[in-house]
């Protein structure tokens, strides 16, 4: 299958709002993958198929991850909605046909992230924040900028406030998250410590 085609058949599957979105989150994810050397097809690809299970019901996300064995965490279960990214790369692969486990992958861990993404997944982790169908969020001109400069840096600014937007929020946390975040700003510290030692 095709992208166009792929396109196609997402867009009877979706309502119009996350449709656009997942343009948006083609774009940029084409647009960075230009900037830090990936294979542009396949952030494109990632992109638009990030969301394809995205407008299924809790009660559905929950009922079709149990019946194609797809694993649910006790925090997954009290937040249904972060389901759409496991079962999306579940869908990517059985219903778009898509075979490559680095696209698969990227979908699957786009919600919440991961420690050690590779740099297809920090694409798509953060051309979901950042494409510009999304409502203003908190200091997002400076987040989209750290996007093509920065994307570690980049990471550790959305996750921050993500987290402290959770926080506010009576959903659970994801552990994910935390571990993700715990991850990068080791990494960034790191990284900072040796640009110091060459000046």
């Amino acid at each position: 299958m095709n992208r166009q085609e792929m396109r196609e058949k997402l867009q009877k599957k979706l309502i119009d709002r996350r449709f656009e979105h997942s343009l948006g989150v083609e774009y940029v994810s084409g647009c960075l993958a230009m900037v830090h050397g990936v294979n542009v097809e396949k952030a494109l690809t990632a992109g638009l198929l990030h969301d394809c299970a995205k407008c299924l019901s809790p009660e559905e996300k929950i009922e079709r991850c149990t019946k194609n064995n797809l694993p649910i965490s006790e925090c997954e279960y009290n937040n249904p909605e972060l389901l759409h990214a496991k079962l999306g790369a579940f869908y990517a692969r059985e219903k778009y046909d898509v075979k490559d486990p680095d696209i698969l992958s990227a979908i699957a861990c786009h919600t919440t992230g991961k420690p050690a993404m590779n740099m297809l997944e920090k694409i798509l982790f953060v051309a979901d924040y950042i494409e510009p169908n999304r409502k203003p969020l908190k200091e997002i001109e400076e987040i989209r900028k750290e996007a093509f400069t920065d994307i570690d840096k980049c990471i550790v600014h959305i996750l921050k406030n993500t987290l402290s937007y959770l926080e506010t929020t009576t959903d659970d946390t994801d552990p994910m998250s935390i571990d993700t975040y715990n991850y990068y700003v080791a990494h960034q510290s790191v990284a900072d410590k040796l640009k110091e030692d060459d000046i």
